[in-house]
């Protein structure tokens, strides 16, 4: 076991960086957990279950967000060495994560159950890796298990990477079995990081977070050159000159070092409280000796999915503002802009890179920052063509044109689905009812099929997944990549309250399907809406046509309670004044929503069997 090394002597021969990737819950986290003990850089009495999982919401959950950089020292005979390992995501939502980590290393851990096999994102996964031109790894994990079949799945995997069956590792991230081979193996198999020494200070930065105290923290993986504390550095994009205050690695608290040379991966502190200055894909050098060009950043991820997020409390608004500033720092796939709605007032138009990602990130600002949100329905981006010509991009269904559509094209996916080959009726069912386009049927083995699918986002962005593994009894996985855009017959539904449209309950929908949207919504609406003093009716329209609607009936006085007995004529002549009365309310009042109601409307039938 090696004594910690002092990481400023490091030299680039003896490092390795390397990242862990896989499909989600095939027990990344846990074999991290296992290297930092048997590295001892935790003690047995400070370890925990998923240790470099920092958020509440990683744990709670049990899956990993954000990705998280650390340092190992490792002696192999008798040489010490460093390893830089980056735990990773697994999710889909998060490949952006995982494809910013790829760039940081020269080597990635593919790792794979043995009691499950192959996945949809492992797959994903593997193709970024070899894109960024990665050695990776295969190995096998959870070989305790007696549901295991590592005999089986290691032929899967060597035929995927290329190889044979002997080469891919067996080991347990439970128990640490093989935990210690898979280290030596990394040493004598991962090349190590080259880089100019004598070239001025290039470094990018892959990653950054918000400290209350001590201001942006900057994730860096240097690429020439080197840096010391007290350097004055400048960010090559901005051109913000700032003194390094505090420089050093992550192992896996922070500990400062005399400074980062080639291929280390460590953090800066500056110091500066401005988050707008910090940029992910940045290249960091020296102001005395500045280099001339910039590291290629990262590909600026592209939203998928589009919600706005509004604060419950209107003064919340700037607030929710640097709180959004702050969380992008630590989510670089986080988009927004400011927007208003006539309904729910200031607030932000956000774009995501899929629905779980809308969900954490919701979450996140809920819980770090206090606040209380309301998230409008999801939904993607179409891009309409008018008679005219002109183009608009829609992100939201109030920006949809009110002139003749020649068009609209909405945004498709590449959808990879692997499961049993039992289940593929029930798979090619829900993706023809998702309005989904067969390409190609693999077998990868006699029980597992790859089936190919092109799908509109917007089917998939609700409840796909859901009805997918409920279909297959949890079995299938799904990945997908956006493809393109494709014409499609779509029209925007409004809700009327009292013949007023109401934006935040608008929707843009397949026109087989405006029917149900509307009575489904019209149906909500008439529950959770409190009679007012006249009559309300709850409109769905597409145009000036009008195809559902609920009637929410008035609040009545009993206006002949002190007639008892007498003439009738007398009765109904309070009653018409009454009817009168209501006649000119309904023409002037304005129905009130309940912030709860919107909540509830806009909140899927998933999401409310949650809470």
């Amino acid at each position: 076991m090696a004594q910690t090394i002092t990481p400023a002597a490091t030299r680039p021969e003896l490092l390795r960086n390397f990242c862990i990737i896989a499909h989600i819950d095939h027990g990344k986290s846990t074999l991290a957990d296992r290297m930092l003990q048997l590295t001892g850089v935790v003690e047995e009495r400070a370890m925990r279950a998923q240790y470099l999982d920092r958020m509440d919401i990683e744990r709670e959950r049990g899956i990993t967000i954000k990705s998280q950089a650390v340092r190992m020292p490792w002696q192999v005979g008798e040489t010490a060495y460093a390893l830089n390992m980056i735990d990773t995501p697994g999710h889909v939502d998060f490949t952006y994560e995982v494809s910013r980590s790829l760039a940081a290393c020269e080597g990635a851990v593919l790792l794979v159950d043995a009691a499950q096999g192959i996945e949809a994102q492992t797959l994903a996964n593997l193709y970024l890796a070899l894109e960024n031109d990665l050695t990776v790894i295969p190995v096998l994990n959870k070989i305790d298990l007696p549901a295991a079949q590592p005999e089986r799945y290691a032929e899967e995997l060597a035929n995927l990477v290329g190889g044979t069956p002997d080469e891919v590792l067996r080991v347990s991230g439970k128990t640490g079995e093989g935990v210690g081979a898979l280290l030596d193996h990394i040493v004598a198999h991962v090349p190590h990081p080259v880089g100019d020494t004598a070239a001025p200070a290039r470094a990018i930065i892959f990653d950054s977070v918000y400290d209350t105290y001590r201001g942006v923290i900057t994730y860096v993986r240097v690429r020439d050159g080197d840096l010391s504390p007290r350097d004055r550095i400048v960010m090559m994009s901005t051109g913000a000159t700032h003194e390094l205050l505090d420089i050093g690695v992550i192992s896996p608290e922070p500990t400062p070092t005399r400074g980062l040379g080639v291929g280390e991966v460590g953090y800066l502190i500056t110091g500066v409280k401005e988050v707008r200055q910090s940029r992910v894909g940045d290249t960091v050098t020296k102001a005395s000796r500045p280099a001339t060009h910039a590291l290629a950043g990262y590909r600026d991820p592209r939203p998928m999915v589009f919600s706005g997020l509004y604060p419950v409390d209107g003064s919340e608004y700037p607030d929710l503002r640097d709180a959004l500033d702050k969380l992008k720092l630590n989510d670089a796939a986080l988009a927004y802009e400011p927007e208003t709605s006539a309904a729910l007032g200031f607030g932000f138009r956000c774009g995501f890179l899929g629905l779980l990602h809308l969900e954490i990130v919701r979450e996140r600002l809920e819980r770090e920052f206090k606040l209380g949100l309301i998230a409008t329905a999801p939904n993607v981006e179409y891009l309409v063509t008018l008679e005219d010509r002109t183009v608009v991009d829609v992100t939201n269904p109030s920006e949809f044109p009110t002139g003749k559509v020649a068009e609209i094209r909405e945004p498709i996916v590449r959808a990879t689905i692997l499961a049993p080959s039992e289940f593929i009726g029930a798979i090619m069912e829900l993706c023809q009812q998702r309005r989904g386009v067969l390409l190609g049927m693999d077998y990868l083995s006699a029980e597992r099929v790859e089936l190919r699918y092109t799908l509109p986002l917007a089917e998939i962005v609700f409840d796909f997944f859901d009805q997918l593994k409920s279909r297959t009894k949890g079995y299938a996985s799904l990945d997908y990549e956006e493809a393109g855009t494709a014409v499609a017959d779509l029209v925007k539904v409004d809700i009327l309250l009292n013949h007023e449209p109401v934006d935040a309950f608008s929707a843009i929908v397949h026109r087989d399907k405006a029917y149900a949207y509307g009575v489904d919504m019209a149906g909500k609406l008439r529950k959770l809406i409190p009679r007012q003093q006249f009559e309300v009716p709850i409109q769905a329209a597409v145009g000036s046509r009008v195809i559902a609607r609920e009637t929410i009936r008035a609040l009545r006085k009993d206006m002949l309670a002190k007639c008892y007995g007498g003439d009738i004529t007398r009765k109904r002549k309070l009653l018409e004044k009454q009817k009168e009365g209501k006649k000119r309310m309904k023409a002037i009042g304005r129905v009130e929503v309940p912030q709860e109601a919107f909540i509830a409307a806009l909140t899927s039938d998933a999401d409310a069997a949650k809470k």
